[in-house]
């Protein structure tokens, strides 16, 4: 029973993908971030050097993995409980690992990896992981309409991105890339009312079946007319038509507003993970 790490994407897809793959609720962070870093690079995510890790068991199968995009927190996937404690002595031995600055994780193994680390943390953020069940109609339904972002509407993708990191204390920076990716397959769904975008939800390329919704931003001054709800609405349709069988997406615990609209809407909890520091 050993972790396996590797700064080759090649390396850790062809020995981890098919563990991964098989989970693509759990592991939908994995998938989305391997996905983009396959299309736009290694760099995706910023200048660090991405990593990857896989737990390989007593009888020699692949049970899990692992991934980290600097400056993002290293995420940990659906990995048994030996692989966890087993990744708090590798988070010191390790030198791929030496400059971990956070890790995300379901939330008892956030728990659990934190005790093995044998270092003070704290918790920074506690993440839900929704699923669409039977998808709602928001009632009542908000003034306007959906459609789908172009490209000449970059600039103010972007604009409401930043403001989105920065009021959720998101990593990294927005990437107008990644945005110009989502315009590509009409993944940006703006919702528009008098001819104006007042509301913004996003969706993944559908991977193994699955797509997940966000980011979902609106300005602060148009707040409390339910565009929010109409734009996840909106998206998450595209997102079944787009080819995803399953449509999930994260909210902020601390966020009850979120919470109660994507509850409205259909989307039932699966998981909780939780972002670790250490102190």
């Amino acid at each position: 029973m050993t972790w396996t790490f590797t700064p080759d994407l090649a390396a850790y897809l062809a020995a981890a993908h098919p563990a991964v793959a098989a989970r693509p609720v759990s592991d939908t962070l994995m998938l989305t971030v391997t996905d983009a870093l396959k299309r736009r690079g290694s760099d995706a995510y910023g200048a660090g050097a991405p990593f990857f890790g896989w737990w390989t068991g007593a009888d020699g199968t692949v049970a899990g993995g692992l991934l980290c995009t600097p400056p993002f927190p290293m995420v940990l996937g659906v990995v048994p409980a030996e692989a966890v404690r087993a990744l708090g002595a590798a988070l010191s031995a390790e030198p791929l690992l030496a400059g971990i600055g956070a890790f995300n994780a379901r939330r008892p193994d956030a728990e659990a990896l934190a005790s093995a680390w044998g270092r003070p943390t704290r918790i920074t953020e506690e993440l839900r992981l929704y699923r669409l069940a039977d998808l709602v109609a928001p009632d009542p339904a908000p003034a306007g309409r959906s459609r789908p972002a172009t490209v000449a509407e970059l600039p103010l993708l972007l604009e409401w991105a930043e403001a989105f990191r920065e009021e959720t204390g998101g990593h990294g920076n927005a990437s107008e890339a990644a945005l110009r990716d989502r315009v590509s397959y009409g993944g940006a769904v703006l919702w528009e009312h008098e001819g104006a975008p007042v509301s913004l939800a996003g969706f993944s390329r559908p991977i193994c079946s699955a797509s997940r919704i966000g980011p979902v931003y609106t300005p602060p001054a148009l707040r409390g007319r339910g565009y929010a709800a109409g734009v996840t609405h909106a998206a998450t349709r595209a997102a079944h038509a787009a080819g995803a069988a399953e449509v999930l997406l994260f909210t902020d615990l601390a966020n009850p507003t979120s919470n109660g609209v994507y509850q409205r809407l259909g989307y039932t909890p699966v998981e909780d993970r939780a972002e670790v520091v250490p102190v």
